[in-house]
Formats: C-alpha cells, sequence, structure tokens
C-alpha cells in the first residue's frame, strides 16, 4: 500500500475511533485482572468543550491508554453533571423567550421543559471527547439525574438526616439574587471593586446630637436595629445606654458596645444590619436584636424597607444618596477599594441574607477527610496542595445543601398539617411514616407537602466515585467490588474543597474507604501573555477548530508540552502547531522506511550494527526514565524526553546510520531491527498520540498481524548499556565536527575526507568508526600519536582531529578561528576556578556540584593545550 505524502489526520482519526469503538476496546467488566479505574469530573450536561476540558481529559486519556497497554483492566467512567443552576437558568431563559415565566407554570411542567433542555444539548460535550480520542467507557455514562443516581443522592440524604448530621436551620446564608437560590461559602468568590464609602449622621433620640457611621451600602440603613461602638472608645462614651433615630425611617435602636468594632475604620461606629451582613448577624444573635430583611428574593427592595419599595438594590443605593443629603444626615463620601461577594455561578453579586436551610455537619466528616491526606494514603500531585487542603479542611464549616430550585434531585422532607414532617424516600413510604407516628391523626396523601427546594449539585457530585457504580444502592455489587477504590483523580485545584475533599468525606463514611489513591491537580490554562482563557477576552481558541487545523494528536501533544502538575498552562498555538510537525515528522520517517527495497541476500553493515546496539541502549533508557516520569506523575518530562528520542535519537540519528545509499537496497535484518524499534516507538507514544501511533503501526505489522496497538503490551523496563551511551556521545560531537567543518571550509558533503585523530578518548568504541565514517562520508578514519605536517585541524573536547589541507585554505583565517576559540576557554576557566577558589562555595556546594566544576576544568586546560599546539603548528 503507497502511503500519500502528506499525513491527513482527519480522515485517520475518525476511522481509527470508529475501529476502536467497533472493536469494545474502551469497555470494562470485572475479570481475573488487577483494575485501573478513573472517573471523569463530570462536566455540565449542557456544555460545550473548552480548554481547560481538552487539558483534562487529554490527561485522563493518556493514563488510561498506558494503563491498558501495561495489563490493567482500564475502566474509564465518563458521565455529566445536571448543574442545577447553570441549567434550571438556561431553561428560565428559554421559556422566557417563549413569553412564559417560571412562576406561571408548574413545577412538573418545567421539570418538562428541563428534561428536553437536557435531551438536546445534554451530552454535545462527551461527543465533543471522542474527536480528542478520549477512550472513555461509553457504555458506562452516567448522568447524575439517572434514577440510580438520583435515588443514591435520596438515599444519603435519608441515612445523614437519621444519623443526625443533617439539621434544618435558620441562618446567614449568600444568596444568588439572579439565580435565587442559596449557594455554600465555596462558590462564592471575591473580587475588588471600587465603591464609596458614605458617612451618614444617626440623630441621637432626645438629644441635639449625632453619631457618625461610615458604610459601603447606604440602602441598607433601612434595616439597621443598632449601632455599635467600642467599650473602650472614649469617643462615644458619653453614648453608651441611649439610643439613635435610624435616618428617613425614623426608627429608634440602641447603641450597644462589643469589642468586635475595629476603633481605626471609618468613624469608629457601626451601623449593625443583621439581616444583611454576617457579623452584623453574629451581633444581632449576641445582644438579641431583631432582624428585617429589606430585600426580596431578586434583590429589590421589600415593604419590610419602608421606602424606595420594589427598587433594585443598586439603583435603591443611587436612590437614596440624594434622600440623606436633603435630610441633612450625609457628611461627606470618599472613594474606597473594598472586596465583594459574587456568585461563582452567575457573576451577581451575593447578598448575605437570612433563610431557612437544609444543612449538612460537616465537622464529622472533616477529621478524617484530613487525616487520609496527610498520611497519604491518598497522595496529592503536586504536594503542594496538600496546605491548601489543610486550611479547609482545619476551618470547614457546615454545608449549606438545600437549593431554591426545581432541577435536581428534590428534598424528601414531607410537612404535616400538624407542623410534624417526616423524611422518606417516596410519598407513599411518607405517608406510612406518618400514619405511623400519628395515627390519631389521620393523615391522608392529600395532607403531605414535599419540601421545594433540591440539594446542591455538589451533594450528588460528592457520591461520583461511587454512584457511578451504584455503590449507594448495592454496597456489594460486582462493579463496586471490582473498580471501587479508583485509581487516580484528575482535577483543577479550584475545586479541591467542593468536590475532591467532599468525595473523600463521601468514601470514607459509606464504602468505608478512600475514593482513590493519587490526585493529579491540573493547571489553570492561560494565554501566552499570563491571562486566564475567556470568551470575554477572546483569547480562548475553539478546541474543536484547534482539532481540525492540526490533528487530536497535535493539539494533544501541544497541549502536554508546558503542561506541569500544579502549574499554569502558557497556551501557545504554536504549541500544537509543533505537535503537527512531529506528526509530519513520524509520517515521513514511516515513508522513508516503507519506501526502502530489500535484498535478502544483503548483510547489516557495521555502522548499522553499531546503530542497533546504541539505539537499543538509548530506548531502553528513556523507557526507564518514563517509567519514572509517570512514577512522580511528571507526563510532561515523559511526553518530552520521548519526542526527543523519535525525533532527535530515532529520526536525525538512527534513521541516517542504518538507511542504505540512495537508490540501493536495504538488508532484511536492519530493516527487521528497524521496524521493531520504530514499533516500540510507537508504543511509548501512544497514550499521547493515539492516532498516528496506530496508523503508524498498522503499516509496520507483519503480514496476517491482526493486533492494534491500543491493546498491545507496552514494553518493560530493562537494563540499559551505560557504557554505549557514552561511547556514542563522542560519536555524536564528532559527527557534528565534521559536520560544522565542512560548513566552515565550504567542502561539499559529496567530497569524502581523510580524518585522522589524536589522542581518541578512552569511553570511545572504535565499533562506531563506521558511524562516524558514513555520517561524516569520511574516505578514511585512522589514529595518529603525532601532528601531521601540512593539516586543517579541528578539536572534539581534548581529542585533535586532522583533514589534510586544501588548496583553498585560508591560514589567517584558521589562525583567527583558533585564536578567539582560545581566548573564550581561557575565559571559561578563569571563572571556573574563581568559583573554585571560593572557599564558601566549596565548603557548602554538594559534592556533585564540586566534582562537575573541577571536571569542567580538567577539560579546559586540556582543550587549551590542544589549541595551543594547534596555534603553533599554524605558525611553524
Amino acid at each position: 500500500m503507497e502511503l500519500s505524502s502528506k499525513y491527513n489526520p482527519a480522515e485517520l482519526e475518525e476511522r481509527w475511533y470508529a475501529h476502536w469503538m467497533a472493536k469494545g476496546y474502551f469497555h470494562s467488566e470485572p475479570d481475573e485482572r488487577e483494575p485501573y479505574t478513573i472517573v471523569i469530573p463530570p462536566p455540565n450536561v449542557t456544555g460545550v468543550l473548552h480548554m481547560g476540558h481538552m487539558l483534562n481529559n487529554t490527561i485522563q486519556d493518556v493514563l488510561i491508554r498506558r494503563a491498558r497497554m501495561k495489563g490493567y483492566n482500564a475502566c474509564w467512567v465518563p458521565g455529566t453533571d445536571h448543574a442545577s443552576i447553570a441549567t434550571e437558568a438556561k431553561v428560565v431563559n428559554k421559556l422566557k423567550s417563549q413569553g412564559i415565566e417560571k412562576a406561571q407554570i408548574s413545577r412538573e411542567e418545567f421539570l418538562e421543559h428541563a428534561w428536553e433542555w437536557t435531551h438536546k444539548h445534554g451530552g454535545i460535550i462527551l461527543e465533543q471527547l471522542k474527536k480528542l480520542g478520549a477512550s472513555c467507557d461509553w457504555n458506562r455514562t452516567a448522568f447524575t439525574m439517572d434514577e440510580s443516581l438520583y435515588e443514591s443522592v435520596i438515599d444519603v440524604f435519608i441515612d445523614l438526616y437519621n444519623k443526625g448530621l443533617i439539621y434544618r436551620g435558620v441562618r446567614m446564608v449568600n444568596w444568588d439574587p439572579q439565580a435565587l437560590t442559596a449557594v455554600s461559602d465555596e462558590e462564592v468568590f471575591y473580587k475588588e471593586v471600587q465603591s464609596k464609602l458614605y458617612y451618614v449622621r444617626y440623630k441621637v433620640e432626645g438629644e441635639n446630637d449625632y453619631i457618625t457611621i461610615a458604610t459601603t451600602r447606604p440602602e441598607t440603613i433601612l434595616g439597621d436595629t443598632a449601632v455599635c461602638v467600642h467599650p473602650e472608645d472614649e469617643r462615644f462614651t458619653r453614648f453608651h445606654g441611649k439610643k439613635v433615630i435610624v435616618p428617613l425611617v425614623n426608627r429608634p435602636v440602641p447603641i450597644i458596645v462589643d469589642e468586635y468594632v475595629d476603633r481605626e475604620f471609618g468613624t469608629g461606629a457601626l451601623k449593625i444590619t443583621p439581616a444583611h451582613d454576617i457579623n452584623d448577624y453574629n451581633l444581632g444573635l449576641k445582644h438579641n436584636l431583631p432582624s428585617i430583611d429589606i430585600f426580596n428574593d431578586n434583590g429589590t427592595l421589600s415593604e419590610a424597607a419602608g421606602l424606595l419599595v420594589g427598587i433594585d438594590r443598586f439603583e435603591a443605593r443611587k436612590a437614596i444618596v440624594p434622600l440623606l443629603e436633603e435630610a441633612g444626615l450625609l457628611v461627606k463620601t470618599e472613594d474606597y477599594v473594598n472586596k465583594v461577594g459574587f456568585s461563582e455561578r452567575t457573576d451577581a453579586v451575593i447578598e448575605p441574607r437570612i433563610s431557612l436551610q437544609w444543612f449538612l455537619r460537616m465537622q464529622a466528616f472533616a477529621k478524617q477527610a484530613l487525616e487520609v491526606v496527610e498520611n497519604d494514603t491518598i497522595q496529592f500531585h503536586p504536594p503542594k496542595f496538600k496546605n491548601i487542603y489543610r486550611h479547609w479542611m482545619e476551618n470547614v464549616k457546615d454545608w449549606c445543601i438545600s437549593r431554591q430550585l426545581w432541577w435536581g434531585q428534590r428534598i424528601p422532607v414531607y410537612y404535616l398539617p400538624n407542623g410534624g414532617m417526616v423524611v422518606a424516600k417516596s410519598p407513599e413510604a411518607a405517608l406510612a411514616e406518618a400514619q405511623n407516628r400519628w395515627p390519631e391523626a389521620g393523615f391522608t396523601a392529600t395532607d403531605l407537602r414535599q419540601d421545594e427546594d433540591v440539594v446542591d449539585t455538589w451533594f450528588s457530585s460528592w457520591l461520583w466515585p461511587i454512584s457511578v457504580f451504584d455503590g449507594i444502592r448495592h454496597p456489594d455489587n460486582p462493579d463496586m467490588k471490582y473498580y471501587y477504590p479508583t485509581n487516580d483523580l484528575v482535577t483543577a485545584p479550584d475545586i479541591i474543597f467542593f468536590w475532591v475533599a467532599r468525595m473523600i468525606m463521601a468514601g470514607l463514611e459509606y464504602p468505608k474507604d478512600i475514593p482513590f489513591k493519587n490526585v493529579y491537580f491540573t493547571g489553570i490554562v492561560r494565554d501566552k501573555h499570563g491571562r486566564k482563557m475567556s470568551k470575554t477576552l477572546g483569547n480562548s481558541p475553539d478546541p474543536l477548530d484547534l482539532i481540525a487545523s492540526y490533528g487530536a494528536d497535535g493539539v494533544r501533544m501541544g497541549m502536554l508540552l508546558t503542561a506541569p502538575a500544579g502549574n499554569d498552562l502558557p497556551f501557545d498555538e504554536a504549541l500544537c502547531e509543533q505537535g503537527r510537525n512531529f506528526s509530519n515528522k513520524i509520517w515521513n520517517a514511516l515513508r522513508l522506511v516503507k519506501g526502502w527495497a530489500v535484498d535478502p541476500s544483503a548483510a547489516p553493515t557495521e555502522a548499522a550494527k553499531a546503530a542497533a546496539l546504541w539505539f537499543d541502549a538509548r530506548f531502553k533508557q528513556v523507557l526507564a526514565q518514563t517509567e519514572d516520569d509517570f512514577a512522580k506523575f511528571r507526563l510532561s518530562d515523559a511526553l518530552m524526553g520521548i519526542y526527543k528520542l523519535v525525533w532527535d535519537d530515532f529520526c536525525s540519528w538512527y534513521l541516517e546510520m542504518v538507511k542504505p545509499e540512495y537508490g540501493k537496497p536495504i538488508d532484511p535484518e536492519t530493516l527487521a531491527v528497524t521496524n521493531n524499534f520504530f514499533r516500540r516507538l510507537m508504543q511509548l507514544l501512544h497514550p499521547f498520540m493515539p492516532f498516528i501511533t496506530e496508523e503508524v503501526w498498522s503499516h509496520l505489522k507483519q503480514s496476517g498481524d491482526e493486533s492494534d496497538i491500543i491493546i498491545s503490551q507496552l514494553p518493560l523496563a530493562e537494563k540499559f548499556n551505560d557504557v554505549v551511551l557514552k561511547q556514542f556521545e563522542f560519536t555524536a560531537e564528532l559527527v557534528n565536527a565534521i559536520r560544522k567543518f565542512r560548513a566552515e571550509k565550504n567542502i561539499p558533503m559529496r567530497d569524502k575526507l581523510n580524518l585522522t585523530l589524536k589522542e581518541i578518548p578512552q569511553d570511545y568504541s572504535r565499533i562506531f568508526d563506521a558511524v562516524v565514517t558514513k555520517l561524516g562520508n569520511l574516505e578514511s578514519l585512522s589514529e595518529v600519536h603525532e601532528a601531521p605536517t601540512g593539516a586543517l585541524g579541528f578539536v572534539v573536547r581534548s581529542t585533535e582531529c586532522f583533514v589534510p589541507a586544501l588548496a583553498s585554505f585560508n591560514t589567517e583565517e584558521e589562525r583567527s578561528k583558533i585564536q578567539a576559540e582560545l581566548e573564550y576557554t581561557r575565559g571559561f576557566l578563569k571563572s571556573v576556578e574563581a568559583k573554585l577558589a571560593n572557599e564558601r562555595f566549596v565548603a557548602n556546594a554538594p559534592a556533585k556540584v564540586i566534582e562537575t566544576e573541577r571536571k569542567k576544568q580538567s577539560d579546559a586546560l586540556a582543550r587549551i593545550a590542544v589549541l595551543e599546539k594547534q596555534l603553533a603548528l599554524l605558525e611553524g
């Protein structure tokens, strides 16, 4: 089969992915092999592929493909998250575009619309992952609203409630006025904003005196129930026990004293609004203050505000300023920079608000979840993230798990007319329990009112490694016993508490075992200027466009070349181009090898024998390093090592050593050895670049061989011949020096040279003479003990190399070059000797560093001696 002159990734990628799917290579069932399991961090069901997904899933695919080739029963479970807030917001907007308000339809009707939206838009991202080459077990695709996963969430809620770990209470929560729901502390992010600090006078009741406070939120004055001063602040001692009149609403409120007050902030006096600030809320509890909620769910002012009712909170802020000015109560305003909380989900400014919500006690889980990370039962890569994790665990707060939404797992709590409530799996079970507990009440099904809220999306995601194997409902089922705990989790550090910590907690609570053994934290994908990629900045390329331009293999390689664990990835499209160029390099190497004619009677050349000896050692060396890199989760380093092995060692050196002269055939033994090396290289590279490696493998197979690289056995690490590698180092330096010599002297490669060497190093073997002769195009290569007269020279380390003088030789030019090199080497020697003369350096530097510096010193001295001899020969 003739190979096309250009590598065409689009056609080949589609064909090979379909082939792998048809063969069922991605599917896993429990068997006698050791399992290797990964669960995908489930993306939003209606999401589309972005650069973060590309990085995360490429890493997962590398790990799963490698495990498959190492003989493990590899299982990568894909799936999606129902994403309560994001999906409900999209459905609400869709209904609005049709003239329908959510409040106008029933819950059941809304859920029909939500499911319709999910079926229409859901799963797109999973199809996009196939373009990337993700080898997920698609038969196991899970969705957090699937019946088994939904039921698992309900079972866990009931279990934790019965254990006394879930409770209902009135607390200050983070309210998202856009999503119309509470969100957890972890779903709030803070950013600095340019604000104003308003200084407002509060009249002391019954006196012609005032206390001035400073606030960034004058609209909340309408909800004030106290003013607070520090007990030791002498400026306010005379006001202790008195009252002030709240501006505009004329409500008398007490002046309270508390050491909480920062005397240096503003005026030293604080307005207290318990309903709309967490610190004020705590002071309100301590001092038994009333709480006035002046906001509606959507962030407009409520009837309780008394003024500006129905106006949005930010418009109310603008509107209240002139009212305060008219009343003579606004003293001044100042520019002020402060941190404001925003909803991670909608980017709306969070409104602290007192609300009746469901909470999960977290202290019960935190200690054990911290312990398994601290003692490395679960290992973090890189380990620096243990510090962040520890901070979260040691400062954990109860988790607000209720959300005022319809899309999600509905809280299984049923309220009764007598004020009682039951927690049950179904209305039928709830009714039975109610009738059992209050037999005299005669309750019927119509008396039950189920809680309107759903649980937080993370309350289903925290069960993901368990629920995808149905381990909550059926803890001893074959899948759960075989695949759990999983091996590696690949995720972003920004959800270390949202998801990673909570999965650990759920694992220790239910299967009583950790959910995974390793956590690999990816960095954030940034542009080459260091900015986080976003649609707003327009600096985030469409991953599918990149795949169309550079091929999936090219993009995968581009993503991983600069993706060290835990560090941000400075993405540049040029990296994908480098990946595509690498694919082309491999393709051209295949075309070269497949284009060789074979002479069955020919024997291997001495150069080919030496090349095979060296490359075998080099391959084994890189294989050993790759194993070490993977053990330490240094995937970028592993890829770079393989990249150099293929591009530099195989293509630029080995193939040049073994390829026959133009138009001549190759011997069958060298071709077989070359094909074997090529196949093993493709196996090593396959996890990173699956498509081109499978294609190359198919062209290198023997007749009748039906194997595919995806399930081939990865080469096992072996001892490698370090002596041969050392010997080849001088060989490569000598060949490069010959090529440089030719370039400097304008000697064409077709002209053969006679080369003599003086003082060949001991770590060079003459078996590589044939390689030097071939790659340097030499007529002869010999050793001498005295420098020949009338010869041109160059130096490799401390070995003098001589070529008979040519007619075109320019003595003066040669003298200048040697003199320049001599001066440079003397300068280098001086810097090394200065370092060695520094007593502090010698006393504190590691022995290996000192040894390296002394080696530099001896090499420089030897080189200077050689250069001085050459200069003397020219001048003599």
